[in-house]
């Protein structure tokens, strides 16, 4: 079986001690492609690094991320208005709103992801949407942009049956990860009312390691773990999951070059 991990900061420093280990465990587990969002300026060398080392295998998004966004947040959003334009890249993000650490600039992340709608627009590429307790406030700036020609994932998905079919109706993919496998995660009672091929598998590694590594360092080994849960809840085999989230995952991103 092969596997996909549509969303891994694998260039974290927590991998900087077992880094080429960690991708040589994830190849060894099937996972074929990783596909690597970016967190802001800071974040570019070294996502770009492990792309340089590994390019068959690990595939660069550009993007700011919603916890990173400040009042000065047009410098930000100039680089990363310069990499697209400079280079192929597999998506915009990650980018999206998190209202989870910090209120009180919710303008400024609504600017900036409005600024990146535009440019996943421009430049015909998917979008990477960070919702962290911000479910409505995202839906609410896709919908008002969706005109046919957006299209992308809610990356960590862990919202409601009608939140999917929100994702869904918009036109969007489910980014589904470790938790799945939570005991209260919640995924039960969305998955099995969602077809398979409105999803797609991740780790968000180093974060969210699923059971039973819960609570440790997450990495894209653990993916066939998140597979076999999905599996377990759509009543069907690892092996289809893996086919299909594989594809889905390889078919949005696929303008990165990844066949």
């Amino acid at each position: 079986m092969t596997f996909s991990d549509s969303h891994a900061h694998v260039y974290s420093p927590q991998f900087k001690p077992d880094q080429d280990e960690m991708l040589q465990r994830a190849y060894e587990h099937g996972i074929e492609t990783i596909f690597m969002p970016n967190i802001d300026h800071d974040s570019i060398e070294a996502m770009l690094d492990v792309e340089a080392r590994y390019p068959s295998q690990c595939f660069a998004m550009m993007g700011l991320h919603p916890c990173h966004v400040t009042r000065n947040l047009q410098r930000e959003l100039y680089e990363v208005e310069e990499w697209l334009s400079r280079r192929p890249f597999a998506a915009v993000g990650e980018c999206g709103i998190d209202l989870y650490w910090d209120k009180t600039l919710l303008a400024e992340q609504q600017e900036a992801l409005r600024v990146q709608v535009a440019l996943a627009k421009q430049h015909h590429l998917p979008l990477v949407l960070h919702t962290r307790d911000a479910f409505r406030e995202t839906a609410d700036i896709i919908a008002e942009a969706q005109d046919g020609t957006l299209r992308g994932v809610f990356h960590c998905f862990s919202g409601t049956p009608a939140e999917a079919e929100e994702v869904v109706r918009l036109g969007f993919k489910l980014g589904i990860g470790g938790v799945a496998t939570f005991k209260n995660g919640g995924l039960d009672k969305v998955l099995p009312g969602l077809g398979l091929e409105h999803v797609l598998l991740e780790t968000d590694c180093p974060y969210l390691a699923p059971v039973p590594h819960r609570g440790k360092r997450n990495e894209p080994a653990y993916v066939p773990l998140v597979a076999r849960r999905v599996a377990e809840l759509l009543d069907i085999s690892v092996e289809e999951v893996a086919q299909a989230t594989t594809r889905n995952t390889l078919a949005l991103f696929g303008e990165a070059g990844v066949r």
